[in-house]
């Protein structure tokens, strides 16, 4: 019962117009009161779907066309299912005609019978036709894939994809019986005196190494999915071009085989770009991409150029023909994106089906050659640090991070842009800590356009990145269940929740994870439904608790009361690094860039006030002592974590070593170096991969953690 009015606007026809393409209108805000969404904003979502709802009228055609839409298909776009189960699927055909209906199975292509339901449904005229519901059963004993189901009447035959998912994603062998900790790492910010600038994938390998033969079981790492082609280049991570693809600005030039068969001018080139980017590793100011890759494209290219032995030539082959059309793709958006830049594209370009795209393609090819190359390499390098990982004793080895979307003109939004939502983009409602919301300018999947595509553009993107994956963490996995969707020319606090097939979504990840031997980590923070969290528990998708933002009854919740299934660990990315927070130094961050909504004073008072909360638990615990030091009271914070049943603990490799700076600071854009902090200590020494397993902070925090 809700003592708000519903708007007037919000008709009984519009409402279930908008609940036949999951479109919530409403919602329950962060400070307890529910919210009902604007009739504009509900028909601007709406339309973003494909739906016009701009009148009474449109929305009677809109829901009779809807479910006309069902009758016109012999059979649905895609099924998905758990293991076991036997769902019923329905087959339209001529009112009276007879189906005939079978499975062909993933690889072997083997036929199993499909038994058909008595089940009868009244029959529909559709576009002048008599159109009749026939229902099948599918068998309880397929097993896990890719499968086709197929259905045949008359001259008549239909397939649909039929995936197969598993009940519930298992823990990996021995991490039942004793948990796993691992460290957690911004690898652009980690650096070696042999990168280029930028921590890349031969550090993610050495830090792999000695994370593992320090007891380490995993090393998470932010997402290295692919920038812009060319300067300048998107600082964040988190706004990727493609979700996909790796950034080749994380490629070692000279690990490249290749590259040690280069004449000597080349070699010298090489080299010459290597001497000229180096020494910006051991520089302490903020990380410069643009200048680091605009060196390391220069020796990519003299490599790239370099005849291939016949087995290499065929390696690189078999790996664009595995990665498909999705590569060739991405590496024409970045060879249109090297031509043209970021503003002057032919209207005709933007659509990778037009007769320019198409010419274009044949004069750039070589270009494309190119960027399909740097993800081979990158694919290979990839593969030597789980490779290291792994003999290093790590149980999982790398995990990498799944960001929550991409860049609105980018290669995937280009790419993928049937089944990208236009007009809209994902963010989230006010909450206590952004009370206007937030836009994060991202374009979403649309949830009938994916199930159309049968879930593959999604399938795609997790093989790519599972290749060489021993876990997965996937950023807000809260958007897997529902999205914040934001029309063009609204506030964020004028958006809409749709809602997504979590079923069909968490089900193929699950099965894609289970084929990679991977595990499952969900970003699951924030405002989400409450029963999601026991959703993704019973699929065996791993939760996330952090320490800071826990609480229960009031006070800090004990962390034997944290779940089994989730990585506990004391901060996360989206904070300062613990010694940083303990300090307060967020607060006077965020005072300085004239963040604060609230008196500097209160706001102080009030983190201090939190410091003391959770120091007063450390010293009831008898953690610490009465005058704790900075390195007492974080490695106390561990020790507290530990107390945790979750099957993963993941510490900051920022606060191992004593950093203080954050990595980011949301609502600033120039004003902050976000994601450009190199590591370093306590007292500001940089600390690069040779020298972190030295650092004698780690090594205590080490001793914490494997006592």
């Amino acid at each position: 019962m809700f003592d708000d009015a519903r708007p007037e606007g919000l008709t009984d026809a519009l409402l279930a117009l908008a609940e036949r393409y999951g479109v919530v209108p409403d919602f329950w805000g962060f400070d307890g009161t529910h919210k009902w969404v604007s009739p504009g904003t509900m028909i601007d979502v709406l339309a973003a779907l494909g739906v016009d709802a701009s009148s009474p009228e449109r929305v009677t055609v809109e829901l009779e066309n809807a479910e006309d839409e069902v009758w016109r298909r012999m059979l649905p776009p895609v099924v998905v299912l758990r293991e076991g189960g036997t769902p019923h699927v329905s087959v339209h055909v001529d009112d009276g005609a007879e189906v005939h209906a079978w499975v062909e199975l993933e690889d072997t292509g083997e036929r199993r019978e499909v038994s058909p339901v008595d089940l009868w449904v009244p029959p529909r005229a559709v576009d002048g036709r008599v159109v009749g519901r026939a229902t099948v059963e599918v068998p309880g004993d397929l097993p896990l894939g890719w499968h086709t189901l197929v259905a045949e009447s008359g001259s008549t035959v239909a397939r649909c994809s039929l995936v197969v998912t598993p009940r519930r994603l298992e823990l990996p062998a021995g991490l039942d019986e004793r948990r796993g900790w691992g460290f957690m790492a911004q690898l652009y910010s980690v650096r070696s005196e042999r990168s280029w600038g930028v921590g890349d994938l031969a550090d993610l390998a050495d830090l792999a190494w000695g994370s593992g033969r320090v007891g380490a079981d995993f090393l998470l790492v932010n997402p290295l999915h692919a920038a812009e082609p060319v300067s300048p280049l998107t600082p964040s991570p988190y706004l990727p071009t493609t979700r996909r693809f790796v950034h080749p600005l994380y490629v070692r030039p000279e690990d490249i085989p290749e590259t040690a068969y280069l004449p000597i001018a080349e070699r010298s080139l090489v080299e010459w770009q290597a001497e000229v980017a180096r020494p910006m590793s051991l520089e302490s100011g903020p990380i410069d991409r643009d200048a680091a890759w605009s060196a390391k494209r220069v020796a990519l290219e003299v490599v790239f150029a370099a005849p291939r032995s016949t087995a290499r030539q065929a390696m690189f082959d078999e790996f664009r023909a595995e990665q498909g059309q999705g590569l060739e793709d991405f590496a024409t958006w970045c060879a249109l994106y090297e031509k043209y830049g970021p503003d002057d594209w032919p209207d005709e370009a933007h659509d990778r089906h037009s007769p320019l795209v198409r010419r274009l393609r044949a004069e750039l090819a070589e270009r494309i050659d190119f960027y399909c190359w740097l993800q081979w390499v990158a694919d290979e390098q990839l593969a030597a640090a789980q490779a290291d990982a792994l003999r290093a004793g790590m149980r999982l080895g790398i995990a990498h991070d799944l960001a929550v979307g991409v860049h609105p003109e980018g290669a995937d939004a280009w790419a993928l842009r049937d089944v990208l939502a236009q007009r809209v983009a994902v963010g989230a409602p006010p909450d206590m800590y952004n009370q206007h919301g937030q836009d994060w300018s991202q374009p979403p999947w649309r949830p009938d356009a994916l199930a159309r595509a049968a879930y593959r553009p999604f399938r795609d993107l997790l093989r790519t990145i599972l290749r060489h994956a021993g876990a997965l963490r996937v950023d807000h996995v809260i958007g897997l269940f529902r999205l914040w969707w934001i029309p063009e020319g609204h506030s964020a606090r004028e958006g809409a929740y749709v809602r997504y097939d979590h079923e069909a979504l968490i089900g193929i990840l699950c099965l894609e994870a289970q084929r990679a031997g991977a595990v499952v980590i969900g970003e699951d923070l924030g405002t989400f439904e409450p029963w999601v969290r026991d959703y993704l528990s019973d699929r065996g998708v791993l939760g996330t608790s952090v320490l800071w933002f826990e609480y229960e009854d009031g006070g800090v919740m004990p962390p034997e009361h944290y779940r089994r299934l989730a990585l506990a660990t004391v901060t996360t990315h989206d904070l300062p690094p613990t010694a940083g927070y303990l300090a307060g130094e967020h607060v006077d961050l965020r005072h300085q860039l004239g963040l604060l909504t609230e008196p500097l004073e209160k706001t102080r008072s009030d983190a201090m006030a939190e410091r003391d909360r959770m120091v007063d638990v450390l010293r009831a615990r008898g953690l610490i002592g009465d005058d704790p030091s900075e390195r007492e009271v974080i490695e106390a914070l561990h020790r507290l974590v530990l107390a945790a049943p979750s099957v993963l603990i993941g510490v900051s490799l920022a606060d191992a070593v004593g950093e203080r700076r954050t990595q980011n600071q949301p609502g600033t854009d120039q004003e902050y170096p976000n994601w450009r902090v190199p590591l370093a200590d306590s007292a500001q020494n940089l600390v690069t991969v040779d020298g972190v397993f030295e650092n004698q902070r780690l090594r205590s925090l080490v001793s914490v953690l494997t006592r």
